[in-house]
């Protein structure tokens, strides 16, 4: 019988890696992909919510054999074709500015601290979704505002990208969007998408319908496809971003459960392109909804691959494979704000 491996024996590089930062979750999600090639034996699964896939006293509980691991070096490998996303499924207040902004900041370090290098936010996170009701529009400026560039900063603080809903009034002629911001890891906003497929009543009506909706480029892809919501409930849009060339989909949504909740458009977006899609969404009740069942998801192929939901503000965090465009492991990292 093989000798499981410890703190204090197996490969040498098992070794460097509790030392080089075992609590790093791609090394974790590296270590796992590597003994499910490697294991003859499948090890016992973590639940889907387990912040750590191994820590040093599971490694020890499960006793590996040493055979089941690969070098060092190809663990590397696979690390750094791996994209850590996390979603803030966020509750905002509606009307809430300052309480919201609080959330919004500490969501983003508390991804970035659980290894995320890009981080996106639900729609309207910083006012709600029924916020002209309650504060009116003047507040809205065109952007980057003082706050804006306070979060461009602590992107490049962290060195990530930061997915940012925020409405935004047109310096030319004053006219108000519903917009999604990307905020690259230096800090610099690299690309905005105005909401096309606005309610023109209601809740959205404060809001001008954008124009066209055209790739960003984003770290490691070179055309990333933006959409907000309702800009899923018909194919047009994302068709029209995969043919300007763009490899995946992003979008921010506020987007409740019911009677005009989400059904199906996710997963026509992306059998019709051919594109994976992920959609931060939110939770909370709101004015006049409840999203408080709203889930995230991750889409590809016409299927969901994750559907993520809380009755709180939560930061997920999961593992995207960039050669196979697929999850890197089923599991994903939980955090209750």
């Amino acid at each position: 019988m093989q000798a499981g491996i410890s703190r204090d024996s197996g490969p040498p590089f098992l070794k460097g890696l509790w030392t080089e930062g075992w609590e790093n979750q791609w090394v974790n999600d590296a270590i796992y992909a590597a003994v499910q090639v490697g294991c003859p034996k499948r090890p016992p699964r973590l639940p889907l919510d387990a912040p750590l896939l191994f820590s040093p006293s599971y490694l020890c509980k499960i006793r590996l054999p040493a055979s089941s691991f690969v070098s060092a070096l190809d663990l590397r490998k696979m690390s750094k074709r791996i994209l850590r996303l996390a979603f803030l499924h966020l509750a905002p207040l509606a009307g809430d500015l300052t309480h919201n902004r609080r959330l919004i900041e500490t969501a983003i370090t508390t991804a970035a601290g659980a290894g995320a290098t890009w981080i996106i936010t639900p729609e309207l996170a910083v006012c709600g979704y029924t916020f002209a009701d309650r504060i009116g529009t003047d507040w809205i400026v065109p952007q980057p505002d003082a706050w804006m560039m306070s979060l461009c900063r602590l992107a490049a603080r962290y060195g990530v990208a930061l997915f940012l809903s925020y409405p935004e009034r047109d310096r030319r002629v004053s006219t108000l969007y519903n917009s999604l911001f990307v905020i690259g890891p230096d800090g610099t906003i690299v690309g905005t998408h105005r909401k096309i497929n606005t309610l023109r009543v209601g809740s959205e009506s404060w809001s001008t319908p954008g124009k066209q909706a055209t790739p960003v480029p984003i770290v490691p892809f070179d055309r990333v496809g933006l959409l907000i919501c309702a800009d899923a409930f018909s194919t047009r849009i994302a068709e029209s971003l995969r043919v300007q060339g763009a490899r995946i989909l992003v979008s921010s949504a506020a987007w409740a459960p019911g009677l005009h909740g989400p059904n199906g458009e996710w997963e026509r977006c992306t059998r019709k392109t051919g594109l994976p899609l992920f959609v931060c969404n939110r939770t909370g009740p709101d004015t006049t909804l409840n999203f408080t069942q709203a889930v995230s998801v991750v889409v590809k192929d016409g299927r969901r691959l994750l559907s993520l939901s809380s009755t709180r503000s939560t930061v997920f965090a999961i593992n995207w494979n960039l050669d196979t465009e697929d999850m890197a492991t089923p599991a994903y990292q939980r955090i209750e704000l």
